[in-house]
This record gives C-alpha cells, sequence and structure tokens, in this order.
C-alpha cells in the first residue's frame, strides 16, 4: 500500500485503489460480502477458491445466460444531472438482468460468476460495493437457491462487468418464447417503461436533487431493476405457452416473440395507457410523452407471456393484448389496437 503524504492524517488520505492490492487482497475483500447462498445450496459443489467451481445439474440440463455492462455504454459513473452510479447500483443491475434471463425460461437460479476488468483506479471501496449490491440483489429479488460460484479480476482501460448464470429447470419443460399461439391472452408481469423514464432524468438538466419522490422512484428503477423473479416458475406452472425478458423495449422484443411463434401480438391501447400513467411525473417535467416509455424503453426486465384463453392468469400478470395469426398478407409483429406498432426500442449496436 502506498504510504499516506507526510503530516496528512487518515482523513485526508486518498482513497485505496485497485492498484495498491494484490489480486488475492482485493479477492480477501470480496468474498466475505458474497457468501449468501454459498452454505447449504445442493446446486454449488464447489464454489469460489479453486481453478473453477463446480455446480449441479440435478436433471441433466443447465440453463445458462450471460450478459455484460460497459462504462460509457450502459452506465455512465457520473450522469448529466449529477448522479453518480455507485458499485452497488452496477452490481445489483448486473444481477437482475441475468435474474431475469433465467426466469424467463419459467427456471430457477443456481449459481453465478462473475468477471470485473477495471481501470488501475479505480477505488477499492466501488469493488466492494459491487460485490454488496451483487449478494443484495439475489437475496432481496428473490433467488435464495443463487450462489455466486466464482469469477475473475482483471484490468483494463475502462470498467466492464460480465455475469454468466445457470438454472434448474427441475425437471420441467423450459417456456421459450417460440410457443404463443393464436387464441392465447398476452399478459405481463412487472413493468414497463420506468427504467427508460429513470434514464431520460438522469440524461436531463434537472438535478437529482430536484427530482420528487415519484421521479426518483424512476431513476432508480434503471440504476436497480426489479424483475418479479417468482412470476416466471409461477407461469410455467400455470400453462404459459411462451415467455420471455423485457430487456430492449416491449415492442422490440414483442416482435421478436412474434417472430419467433410466428403471430401477431396485439397490444390493448386502453392497458397502455394505464401502463403509461406512472410514467407521467417524468414525462411532465421533460415535456415527453410517456408512451414512447413504455413501447419503447427497456431494462425493466418485466416479463411478456402468453396464456392459452381458459388458463387464469397467475398472481401478478396483467392482460396486455391478445395473439393473433397473421392474415394471408400480412407478417408478424407487433400491433396496437389492430394497426402496426413502429417504436424501435433499444439496439445495443445502433444506440
Amino acid at each position: 500500500m502506498t504510504a499516506s503524504p507526510q503530516n496528512a492524517s487518515p482523513q485526508t488520505a486518498p482513497p485505496l485503489t485497485v492498484a495498491e492490492l494484490s489480486e488475492s487482497q482485493l479477492l480477501e475483500r470480496i468474498f466475505p460480502r458474497l457468501h449468501y447462498g454459498q452454505e447449504n445450496n445442493p446446486s454449488l459443489i464447489l464454489g469460489p477458491g479453486d481453478d473453477a467451481a463446480i455446480v449441479a445439474a440435478p436433471d441433466g440440463r443447465a440453463v445458462l445466460s450471460i450478459d455484460t455492462q460497459v462504462a460509457d455504454q450502459d452506465f455512465r459513473l457520473q450522469w448529466n444531472n449529477g448522479y453518480r452510479t455507485t458499485g452497488y447500483d452496477v452490481g445489483w443491475k448486473a444481477a437482475a438482468q441475468n435474474l431475469s434471463d433465467i426466469n424467463a425460461m419459467g427456471a430457477r437460479a443456481t449459481s453465478l460468476v462473475v468477471s470485473l476488468t477495471m481501470p488501475p483506479e479505480t477505488r477499492v471501496a466501488w469493488v466492494e460495493d459491487f460485490a454488496d449490491g451483487l449478494s443484495a440483489a439475489i437475496r432481496e429479488l428473490g433467488a435464495p437457491d443463487c450462489a455466486v460460484a466464482g469469477g475473475d479480476l482483471g484490468r483494463g482501460r475502462e470498467l466492464a462487468v460480465s455475469v454468466a448464470i445457470l438454472g434448474a429447470l427441475d425437471g420441467r419443460a423450459a417456456v421459450l418464447r417460440s410457443g404463443a399461439r393464436p387464441g392465447d391472452t398476452l399478459a405481463l408481469a412487472g413493468t414497463v417503461g420506468r427504467a427508460a423514464a429513470g434514464l431520460a432524468l438522469l440524461e436531463s438538466a434537472t438535478p437529482v436533487e430536484a427530482l420528487g419522490q415519484e421521479q426518483r422512484g424512476l431513476l432508480d428503477t434503471q440504476c436497480r431493476p426489479q424483475p418479479p423473479l417468482a412470476a416466471g416458475p409461477l407461469a410455467r406452472d400455470s400453462g404459459a405457452t411462451g415467455m420471455m425478458d423485457i430487456s430492449d423495449g416491449l415492442v422490440r422484443d414483442g416482435n421478436r416473440m412474434a417472430s419467433a411463434s410466428h403471430v401477431v401480438l396485439n397490444l390493448d391501447a386502453a392497458v397502455l395507457e394505464e401502463l403509461a400513467a406512472p410514467l407521467l411525473p417524468a414525462a411532465e417535467l421533460l415535456g415527453t410523452d410517456p408512451m414512447a416509455w413504455v413501447l419503447g424503453g427497456g431494462e425493466d426486465h418485466g416479463l411478456l407471456a402468453t396464456f392459452p384463453p381458459d388458463v387464469q392468469l397467475p398472481h401478478g400478470f396483467t392482460a396486455i393484448g391478445s395473439v393473433e395469426a397473421p392474415a394471408p398478407t400480412d407478417s408478424t409483429g407487433v400491433k396496437i389496437a389492430g394497426r402496426p406498432a413502429d417504436t424501435v426500442g433499444w439496439d445495443h449496436f445502433a444506440d
């Protein structure tokens, strides 16, 4: 560790950075913060500390997903409105978006591994905060069987985090985005548009300190999403025919489901207006139509699911439309009250 300047008091000592610690010393600070789910977990046979982790696949199958966040592409450390992204925010979001992918298959998350690349000036406190956020999201979002099985630390020019996650189907069939059928009810669990409204607030000129409670709640959804993790397995057990995570926008992801299932998803305009109502505090402040966030905003990580018409929707799901067969001269896609929806949504390479 670099010595403090002569005559400097502890209060004026510069913050400790990752460049001042060895990898082993940094891991010693991280591991105790990631213990949640590691004890008495039948899915985790060997956790952090060896060359690789060992996890169980009780029914011979494993559900696998991976996601990456890169500074200045997927988040900013300093936003235009003055908000500073914390390590806790990044850790929470890294866990949430991966847990949501497992949830969307109707599976149960069992373990994840984390790769964290950092510039040498990254503060150790930020990394510790990241580990706390990762562990807190697993615990508070409701993934009690999920544990951090291991990972990797690296040095690079930009801050980036990748998480690979495993899940179990427990002998059940996965629910795929290709399973929607004409006549099904289209339903939503969780929210849409809130994270997009929060992003707009972060990028606005309105100082974060000036935001009202409802506006701040939208900002928090962007920084710390709340995917409805109980909804995925519940939808599966209730007979859902198709399901997917809404990460890139209701229309963009709806188009993906429609294409995979060879159907048309027809959204109910009145329900969309209801979904837009909670976004009005941000829309009025920024002079924006909240419907654009409802249709095109991603990162809430709600669930889009389809159910047979005779199935009562499980708790947490709201009907937002119907599934139809495309007309002979029509293509698959998303419509609103029978008219094509043209909202683009989020594209990782175009935006």
